[in-house]
């Protein structure tokens, strides 16, 4: 599952509450300071991916006319540059790889900011983050699947993609969040 910017609060607030919960784990500054800087490291490597993005697609916007003339799929062919370019970016493709990396530096980040002490291998540590991210990986499609129908057996029709339907979905995706203990 790709991270989306808006989720990234989402993911940071169930990494805070799984370490807050550890019991091998104690946080001197609290859950929100943690949160917080679970959230920038997670924003920082989205950047990255952003920043990837931009440069495959001005390469398949120059190249235009051979990809048409070719008739390459284009999504294809969006992921093979991407794949290929993503180590320049420090970006990793694989998921599970990803979560990983990520555990790893925000690890680092609590350690570094006296955010977070323990006194267990730190791979026990940074198990509880990657869990995390696999939870709400594993999570996310099951509750989008959830709020969608919500909202489509609701009376009121709601038109997707207009701002209702938005502050809707984003109110319901909430809840079942909070219901699992995610939020």
């Amino acid at each position: 599952m790709r991270l989306k910017p808006k989720q990234t609060m989402y993911v940071a607030t169930k990494v805070g509450i799984d370490l807050a919960n550890a019991p091998f784990v104690t946080l001197p500054k609290g859950k929100d300071a943690v949160v917080q800087v679970v959230k920038e490291v997670i924003d920082e490597n989205l950047a990255q991916e952003r920043l990837l993005d931009e440069e495959v697609k001005k390469i398949i916007e120059a190249n235009y006319d051979e990809i048409e003339f070719q008739h390459a799929d284009e999504r294809q062919l969006f992921f093979m540059i991407k794949k290929k370019m993503a180590s320049k970016y420090n970006v990793i493709m694989n998921y599970d790889d990803r979560y990983n990396d990520l555990a790893h530096k925000i690890l680092d980040e609590l350690y570094e900011n006296y955010l977070a002490e323990y006194d267990v291998n730190e791979n026990q540590v940074k198990n509880v983050i990657f869990k995390s991210f696999k939870a709400f990986a594993n999570a996310y499609e099951e509750i989008d699947d959830i709020v969608y129908d919500k909202i489509k057996s609701m009376k009121k029709e709601v038109i997707s993609g207009t701002q209702e339907y938005e502050l809707l979905y984003e109110r319901l995706y909430q809840e079942e969040l909070v219901k699992r203990g995610m939020l």
